[in-house]
């Protein structure tokens, strides 16, 4: 985790996603949403945050994924094109888009059974 960013007392500062192969889950992220990462050695990929100020969170070897746990929700400006890009990469929709109060959204599974969500204001 880096020094570089503000920390803030009580929110969120880093999400950690475990997957059966690191190498693999580098591949998915980096062709659905173009993430990019700074490796730890073969079972840990820190995720760069957007604006290249340190990382967001990271990609760690573990267990088999079960149900269940936090929902990570990711946002998109064009949600259409990143349903498309979720599954050119092997990932699997499993939920919508939907239209909710707020805009749209997907959930989708990673390669290693993590679900996710995506979200558009329009």
């Amino acid at each position: 985790m880096s020094d570089q960013t503000t920390h803030r007392h009580h929110a969120i500062d880093y999400v950690e996603i475990t997957v059966g192969d690191v190498a693999a889950a580098k591949r998915f992220y980096g062709e659905a949403f173009g993430w990019q990462f700074t490796d730890y050695g073969p079972d840990y990929a820190g995720i760069h945050r957007p604006d290249g100020t340190g990382e967001a969170g990271g990609l760690r070897a573990g267990e088999p994924v079960g149900v269940g746990g936090p929902l990570v929700l990711l946002y998109s400006s064009d949600l259409d094109a990143s349903v498309d890009a979720v599954r050119a990469a092997g990932g699997r929709i499993i939920e919508g888009p939907y239209e909710f109060p707020g805009g749209r959204r997907f959930e989708f599974t990673d390669p290693s059974g993590n679900e996710l969500g995506v979200w558009a204001d329009k």
